[in-house]
């Protein structure tokens, strides 16, 4: 084909090639990861209690994060006068941990495997679930780490020790976690409403030095009343659950909770969390995309991920 009447190089529009995370390229070889930040996909939702389709998150995400794949130049914000995301982050997509049907065991092992290969790489993790139990095997990739201090953003408190003998489903991770030695401590924000747990779970969680802090409370303290319970100059590892959000914004999910946070309400407490210590791991989860043919949620999921991780390395001292 000629190239007479085309411009040099490609346009590369967001519907153009292959699909992977913001269009970053492929590392398929996780013992040749070469970059600072690595995506994993973890597409496994056998611990929900009510709606599955969570498995089909990290498709969604890719999928909607070619929208704001920036190219070479990076993101720029007006509001910030920073550029975020330039080439010299080096961001790689690493696919999808195995999932071996109905057998919790062996997927999660293999989800810690790729936290443990991109650890190993030192590469920040970021995880795309699947359903909260995926952050069981992330956190627990990190136990030959420094010590990590776990911000959770949720709807529910997720501190279940057992139920009917289920250690591991998506109303366990926070409790598995705060079990860790390698987790120092732990700050559960957008707790609300009836189904979050029981009253004994809140206790536990409390008895464990967490500190739990619901929309309404958040939105009286202030973004930064709320980084100012966070212990400063740590290593956090940051857990978002899609349903942290309020459905008017995020539908896109099995266990939807009126009453959630807005978009910039957890943007800027990322952003202030990224200046406030090191984050050296994310998973965001729960996106179960068949429930919003929008595609809004997913929409979301990724813009809030890309502006996160940009945060963190325009931030990094």
């Amino acid at each position: 084909m000629s190239d007479h009447g085309y411009e040099s190089g490609r346009l590369d529009l967001p519907f153009v090639g292959h699909a992977t995370f913001a269009k970053k390229q492929p590392c398929l070889d996780w013992n040749a990861i070469d970059a600072d930040c690595v995506i994993l996909g973890a597409p496994f939702d056998f611990g929900t209690q009510y709606r599955p389709g969570a498995r089909f998150g990290p498709r969604a995400i890719r999928e909607a994060s070619t929208l704001f794949s920036f190219g070479h130049a990076g993101a720029y914000d007006h509001e910030d006068d920073a550029t975020y995301l330039p080439a010299s982050v080096r961001i790689v997509d690493m696919g999808d941990a195995d999932i071996v049907h109905t057998n919790t065991e062996k997927s999660h092992a293999n989800i810690e495997f790729g936290v443990r290969k991109a650890l190993t790489a030192g590469a920040l993790p970021v995880v795309l679930g699947g359903d909260h139990s995926v952050n069981i095997p992330c956190v627990r990739a990190f136990n030959e780490e420094e010590p990590i201090h776990l911000v959770q953003i949720d709807a529910h408190l997720d501190f279940v020790d057992e139920r009917h003998g289920v250690r591991n489903g998506h109303g366990n991770p926070m409790r598995r976690a705060a079990e860790c030695t390698h987790v120092s401590g732990l700050s559960q924000i957008g707790i609300r409403n009836v189904s979050s747990t029981a009253r004994e779970g809140y206790e536990d969680a409390r008895s464990y030095g967490s500190d739990i802090v619901s929309v309404r409370q958040f939105r009286s303290l202030g973004v930064d009343g709320m980084l100012g319970r966070i212990p400063e100059n740590d290593r956090y590892y940051v857990t978002i659950d899609i349903d942290g959000f309020d459905p008017s914004i995020a539908p896109g999910t099995g266990t939807p909770s009126h009453g959630g946070f807005l978009y910039y309400e957890v943007l800027e407490l990322l952003q202030g969390l990224s200046k406030r210590g090191n984050v050296v791991g994310i998973d965001l989860v729960e996106v179960a995309p068949d429930y919003d043919h929008s595609g809004v949620t997913s929409f979301l999921a990724a813009q809030l991920l890309l502006n996160f991780i940009g945060f963190v390395f325009h931030n990094r001292k």
